[in-house]
């Protein structure tokens, strides 16, 4: 009986969070095929957060191929392939900062030509809001950040196509953060105020949930392996608390029983992972439950073992 509750419990993290037809166009990025993603996009059309979610997962699968060159250079006037291509820069130029180190001196070219494909994008494709949020993304990298005119120009521009965009205002929260250009205060006014603002059932409040997981991370950090200080109540504190149980109201609580939409997916993660390391067995079973075959590693990996902390709560009460 015990094997089978484990067995049963097991968590296994989806690269596509569940998108099955992500995960076609994914295999034929393996064998070298563009074709499949050109399909994939075109057939996502205008619907932003899926749009926005795919692209979010192609283009670090894409990072080390050839195959948005490849999509390119076949369908050179390919809006879909300018959009995918400049999100694929911002990746390679992250992950070009990220086997520099922290620290060290930021490859200005590489910076500007992943800035320069963005607004070639945003160009090719002026409806879209994902070229904007990349710029957004890639503003994080330049030393000392961008001027704020160019900044809030970009801001503008995202929220002109779609004012709720939820990935773009993750990368704002997080240029805002004390990692990158502001302070735990700057990042929590910003996630408070556009979870005000969002409408009911948008997935906006959950940014006061990734601001804490930004804290603690950032507190991770500076301990340097150590146990990280001083978060005793970080995310069972009375304010913690209300403001999870206030983000599943607004977002989740007057919709009907059923997964959230895969658009969402990431976004989840974060919410379950805050009614988890709070301790509320209710909650953190329910959306646990809801997560399914959409668990994703982020953030679980920043407060310890992924897959065990997510199998805790899918146990049966009392097991």
């Amino acid at each position: 009986m015990a094997a089978s509750r484990r067995r049963s419990s097991a968590v296994r993290f989806c690269p596509d969070l569940g998108d099955r037809a992500l995960a076609t166009a994914r295999h034929d990025i393996v064998i070298g095929r563009w074709q499949g993603v050109r399909d994939l996009l075109r057939a996502t059309g205008d619907n932003w957060p899926l749009r926005t979610h795919r692209i979010r997962l192609l283009a670090p699968a894409v990072a080390g191929s050839t195959v948005v060159e490849a999509w390119r250079a076949a369908e050179p006037d390919s809006a879909d392939a300018a959009v995918l291509r400049a999100a694929t820069e911002v990746v390679r130029v992250f992950n070009r900062a990220i086997a520099a180190g922290r620290g060290a001196a930021p490859d200005r070219d590489r910076l500007d030509v992943a800035v320069m494909a963005c607004l070639g994008a945003a160009d090719a494709h002026p409806a879209d809001p994902m070229p904007w949020a990349s710029l957004l993304t890639v503003a994080r990298l330049y030393e000392g950040g961008v001027g704020r005119r160019d900044l809030r120009g970009w801001w503008d521009e995202l929220r002109r196509r779609d004012p709720y965009h939820v990935e773009g205002h993750v990368q704002m929260l997080r240029y805002f953060s004390a990692r990158w250009h502001g302070t735990h205060g700057t990042m929590y006014d910003f996630a408070r105020d556009a979870a005000g603002a969002a409408p009911e059932g948008s997935a906006l409040p959950v940014l006061v949930q990734i601001a804490r997981v930004e804290e603690y991370r950032y507190a991770a950090e500076g301990a340097k392996g150590q146990p990280v200080r001083g978060f005793g109540q970080h995310w069972s504190g009375e304010l913690a608390v209300t403001e999870l149980r206030r983000t599943y109201d607004r977002w989740l609580g007057g919709r009907p029983p059923g997964p959230v939409p895969l658009a969402e997916a990431a976004e989840l993660n974060y919410l379950a992972h805050a009614a988890c390391c709070a301790g509320l067995g209710l909650e953190a079973r329910s959306l646990v439950g809801l997560l399914g075959e959409r668990a994703a590693r982020v953030p679980w990996v920043y407060t310890g073992d992924p897959e065990q902390q997510i199998a805790r709560w899918r146990m049966p009460s009392g097991t």
